[in-house]
């Protein structure tokens, strides 16, 4: 199966110069790579020979040779290769029919343009998907689904166990724990574990789409629905049919929303937003939240029915500080990556850079631990990163004050409260500061305040803000 290409090759297939024509100009306005054949013998000659595409279009009827033989090359060549068909006769018969073949989508004349170019977009990223689950499934068959999982502490160990043993049934996994600590990475790990392997895996982070958009996104919508929907839109329950759907931070979704999920994992039906039927689906559900759901049912803010619905299996993350152990392994598996993406020389970790980063009490769990070994390797002047690249947060090097002491003084010597908890106060936001590279709402979380108040705190002291007003935080 030929790699992708970035600026993807399509064919044209037509008898008609002016629409092949056409067709050219809106594909490589799109920056498109354009072949073009003015019949179905000349495009099936060209599979023959060994030229490859990444999408073909043909027109189903032509004079020498028709769709259904271009479509037939096609697919005895690539398999994997979408074909889009067009016809110009007022039913579609003929062109479903050619859909059952094997082929990708069809597309009547006269057609809309942004509908045509949304379907070539459609079948591209199709065939994307392809290529990813063959690679997906070369990995998996070189190695074990656990190569992404790395661990050596016996709190992972138990973790690992009971995803296996849950991972071959069809019940619900409800994955919990901070942010950072891999729930993505054990949720793939169930999916190659299980036998949906072979079958899509699709994730959705419930807390980044916008609520008007996710009924859409998860159940998908019909043509006319609403303004913009120009086009029938499968959602990604339909995506994932007979494999997993991973919903990251369940959390997060709406209300309303929460009603009509629950509807589809009791009936295992989906209705498109638009559509007057439901349509069956086979999906298995993976969740994960860094909030605790049971707290949220109790606030009011999740519903207890689809709680119970979603927690048949909890899994509980451990967060990265308790399981220490587990740090030099992740370092090595996370390093090489890092420096070859950065053309860096780096290739180790000195053994006093690594002591700093086992006794360090990671907030952001392994995604920090990344953050923390890509600024190191844009630091680093040699083959290793030492304590000097690592984080003044980490190292507890270069501080800009030492942590305050509290022994009371003899008092005759007299004491200043005020004084002394201001100096506790702006120790405490200095480190939150370093520790979070400056970043004020991570600081505020560390430290247990609205982030209003941080800087308040900061204005009121005269402390340096460390970042521009409204900057985003790593893992928000």
């Amino acid at each position: 199966m030929p790699a992708m290409n970035p600026h993807p090759h399509i064919l044209v297939v037509d008898d008609e110069p002016s629409v092949r024509e056409m067709i050219a100009i809106f594909l490589r306005r799109e920056q498109y790579e354009v072949t073009l054949a003015s019949s179905g013998e000349k495009a099936v000659n060209l599979w023959e020979s060994g030229e490859r595409y990444d999408l073909v279009i043909s027109d189903l009827a032509m004079h020498r040779g028709s769709g259904i033989d271009v479509l037939t090359a096609v697919k005895a060549c690539d398999p994997h290769c979408p074909v889009i068909l067009i016809t110009a006769f007022g039913t579609t018969e003929s062109a479903v029919e050619a859909m059952k073949k094997g082929a990708h989508d069809y597309i009547a004349k006269p057609f809309n343009v942004e509908e045509f170019k949304h379907i070539v977009r459609q079948a591209l990223h199709h065939r994307r998907l392809v290529h990813e689950n063959i690679a997906l499934k070369r990995r998996i068959g070189e190695g074990s689904p656990s190569d992404d999982l790395v661990f050596r502490s016996e709190a992972m160990r138990r973790v690992v166990a009971l995803a296996q043993k849950v991972a071959m049934g069809t019940a619900s996994v409800l994955l919990a724990g901070e942010s950072g600590t891999g729930k993505e990475v054990m949720a793939r790990f169930i999916h190659n574990t299980s036998d949906r392997r072979d079958a899509p895996f699709v994730a959705i982070n419930c807390g980044a789409m916008p609520e008007n958009l996710m009924e859409s996104e998860l159940f998908g919508h019909r043509k006319g629905a609403f303004t913009g929907a120009t086009f029938d839109k499968p959602g990604l329950f339909q995506a994932a049919d007979k494999g997993t759907l991973f919903l990251d931070e369940i959390g997060d979704l709406p209300p309303p929303l929460q009603v009509k999920l629950l509807r589809a994992l009791q009936e295992r039906t989906v209705r498109p937003v638009g559509a007057a039927k439901e349509i069956p689906v086979d999906v298995r559900i993976i969740s994960a939240s860094n909030r605790v759901l049971e707290e949220e049912v109790q606030a009011g803010r999740f519903r207890a029915d689809l709680f119970y619905r979603l927690n048949v299996i909890a899994i509980a993350m451990p967060p990265l500080r308790e399981r220490p152990e587990d740090i030099p392994p992740l370092v090595s598996r996370l390093l090489g990556p890092i420096a070859r993406e950065n053309q860096s020389p780096v290739k180790t970790v000195s053994p006093e850079a690594l002591k700093y980063l086992i006794d360090y009490s990671f907030m952001g769990n392994v995604r920090e631990l990344k953050n923390i070994l890509e600024r190191a390797v844009a630091l680093a002047s040699g083959p290793h990163i030492m304590p000097a690249d690592l984080p003044s947060s980490v190292t507890g090097l270069g501080l800009a004050r030492p942590a305050p002491t509290y022994a009371l003084p003899e008092l005759q010597e007299g004491f200043d409260l005020d004084a002394a908890m201001q100096e506790f106060e702006r120790y405490y936001i200095d480190t939150a500061l370093a520790r979070t590279d400056g970043v004020q709402a991570a600081a505020a979380a560390l430290l247990g305040i609205p982030v209003r108040s941080l800087r308040y705190r900061l204005k009121r002291e005269s402390l340096s803000p460390g970042e521009p007003e409204g900057s985003g935080s790593i893992g928000e």
